[in-house]
């Protein structure tokens, strides 16, 4: 007697979960407004970090030449 095939069925991320969930409160434009506003939001912090990082090798650079 053979064993019965095994089906591997994926358990759905939290990232698809939240998605399916947005999809079912929020209708496509707002959907679209928010994750357009995430973007954006990452976009502010990644130019933040950059600022930080130049500002750090400024002022190295000038306290070198001192």
């Amino acid at each position: 007697m053979q064993a019965a095939p095994v089906r591997a069925t994926a358990i759905p991320s939290i990232t698809g979960a939240l998605r399916a969930v947005e999809s079912l409160l929020l209708s496509g434009g707002q959907r679209t407004a928010r994750r357009n506003a995430w973007t954006s939001v990452l976009e502010d912090r990644r130019r933040a970090k950059d600022r930080v990082e130049a500002e750090r090798v400024l002022g190295q650079t000038l306290s070198a030449r001192s």
